[in-house]
């Protein structure tokens, strides 16, 4: 049976993963056998991720590109073929959110938010299922969504409509590469326990409060609440569920909410 989730032999790249739920999904991938490979933007993030991985015992190779320019990912990925080998497992993790209400974001802050977050996604997978076609491989392709795949929520439009589409987009993509033995599948994390989130997960804080009395499970997630979502949908335990988007939210989306009374 442990065999179904196991991933030695095999080759993960996480985009954006030298902080936050990037990086914990990278671990686990790691810890179940996986050869990792990682993807940042800047310098001094990757010099601190690539030490913080190594605190694990963790190898992890880190290589510098914008996700959302094709030639750069074309060259990268060549070049991680030459040194790690040909990537098995593709997790779309690199995003950005930007809080704005829609009536004073810029028409360039919305089209950032959709090139990263969905147009690169794009440009990543096909880029990696090129190179499993041609070796006759199949494949794993993991996307980031959000439950604002699902939902809106004020300040957060283009960041939803994002989302939104990628949900669309692994859809599209498990419809095209399913019948390759390509598994194209979505995790939509909830609201998490990160470095960024610190400051308002304090007592008293009212969307702390709010976060906590909106989740089923009474509590912010854990990074490592989302490897066992990250390591099934990367192994052989998935190898006929296509298309769709686990929810790691603590029921956030099973529910309308509490009761005022309650």
């Amino acid at each position: 049976m442990m065999n179904l989730f196991d991933l030695n032999g095999k080759v993960a790249l996480v985009t954006g993963a030298t902080h936050g739920l990037g990086m914990a999904m990278a671990k686990a991938l790691a810890q179940a056998g996986a050869t990792l490979v990682i993807n940042g933007h800047t310098p001094d993030k990757m010099e601190k991720a690539l030490a913080a991985y190594a605190e694990d015992a963790i190898q992890v190779k880190g290589y510098l590109f914008d996700v959302t320019k094709e030639d750069e990912v074309i060259k990268n990925l060549d070049i991680i073929e030459k040194e790690v080998g040909p990537i098995d497992i593709l997790v779309n993790n690199a995003g950005i959110i930007k809080r704005v209400p829609m009536t004073e974001m810029d028409v360039e802050e919305f089209r950032t938010v959709v090139d990263i977050d969905l147009v690169a996604p794009f440009i990543m997978a096909r880029n990696v299922v090129k190179r499993l076609l041609k070796r006759n491989a199949g494949g794993k392709i993991i996307n980031i969504c959000s439950m604002m795949s699902e939902l809106g929520r004020d300040t957060v439009g283009a960041y939803a409509a994002a989302k939104g589409g990628l949900k669309m987009l692994t859809q599209n993509m498990a419809t095209e590469w399913a019948k390759y033995n390509i598994q194209v599948n979505g995790i939509g994390p909830g609201y998490f326990a990160t470095e960024q989130t610190a400051p308002i997960r304090v007592n008293g804080h009212p969307f702390n409060d709010f976060i906590i009395g909106r989740t089923p499970a009474g509590r912010w997630g854990d990074p490592e609440d989302l490897a066992g979502t990250t390591i099934f949908l990367a192994s052989k335990a998935s190898d006929f569920v296509n298309g769709q988007v686990v929810y790691v939210d603590g029921g956030i989306l099973a529910t309308i909410g509490k009761p005022s009374n309650e």
